[in-house]
């Protein structure tokens, strides 16, 4: 069952069983869509240093972090989602401050070196191997010289967790969300980006509790995790998933983690 002010959210016809799980969670009222937290990304605004920059940020989903960055008061705001939906949504939340365009974030359409700082959160996990480096050519090529690139993502740990661990890890997440998350350590995330010449020059950390109602209450307020747990009530098979994932997030509790970093772009060497 889902509220009339959902209904036009991404991916709103599509059968519970089958929707993202972040989309379904979506549905159900949650707003805060990261893994670290609402803390985390606060923690990653501030080190991407946003006041009187150019910003594009990818994937902005509901806008929640779009408010967010336009409260920092940047110079310019371009957001990038592929979902014509989504797109609609952000393009209300920073009107008079800037626009969302719907377009690939491996090809935004965007002019070269036109963005101080590229934001994405909980998009780049989403992503096999080869569209993650497709995504971060494209951040590089969209940022001018100095300018940083700020992710929030989901991460394992430690460094050297087993790979046995990994693959039931991302097994599991494919099976509940329905997506084939790739979640990577922190040191497995600082080399892709460096990989493409970027300088990570600060990493957070944080909790992946999701779905904990603890960090329901800080990200959502007690009216907002109330709203969620009324539907949840409400729709059986919702439900049924949500406890899916939950299991999944609490079984692997010790090797998941919300991650953020920030890399700058070296200016050109002559």
């Amino acid at each position: 069952m889902i509220d009339r002010e959902n209904e036009q959210l991404p991916l709103a016809g599509r059968k519970t069983e089958d929707v993202p799980g972040h989309w379904l969670l979506a549905r159900l009222g949650k707003r805060v869509l990261r893994p670290g937290g609402l803390d985390l990304t606060r923690e990653l605004l501030l080190h991407a240093r946003l006041k009187g920059q150019d910003v594009v940020e990818l994937a902005p989903g509901l806008g929640r972090t779009a408010a967010m960055i336009i409260a920092a008061r940047p110079s310019s705001y371009v957001g990038v989602d592929e979902d014509k939906d989504a797109a609609a949504i952000v393009d209300k939340v920073v009107s008079g401050h800037g626009y969302c365009r719907t377009a690939n974030a491996s090809e935004t359409g965007l002019p070269e070196a036109c963005a101080d700082v590229v934001i994405g959160e909980a998009m780049l996990t989403m992503q096999g191997t080869k569209t993650k480096q497709a995504i971060i050519a494209e951040v590089v090529r969209l940022l001018r010289p100095g300018g940083r690139y700020a992710i929030h993502e989901l991460g394992l740990q430690p460094d050297d967790l087993d790979e046995q661990i990994d693959t039931e890890i991302r097994q599991a997440l494919a099976r509940t969300i329905k997506v084939n998350a790739r979640p990577l350590t922190a040191a497995s995330w600082c080399e892709l980006l460096e990989t493409h010449g970027l300088v990570v020059e600060w990493t957070g950390t944080a909790d992946m509790a999701l779905l904990k109602p603890r960090r329901n209450i800080a990200d959502e307020g007690l009216l907002g995790t109330a709203r969620i747990v009324r539907n949840l009530l409400r729709d059986a098979q919702a439900r049924k998933r949500v406890l899916a994932m939950r299991k999944v997030f609490t079984t692997h509790r010790k090797s998941l983690t919300g991650i953020a970093l920030v890399a700058y772009k070296p200016a050109a060497r002559h």
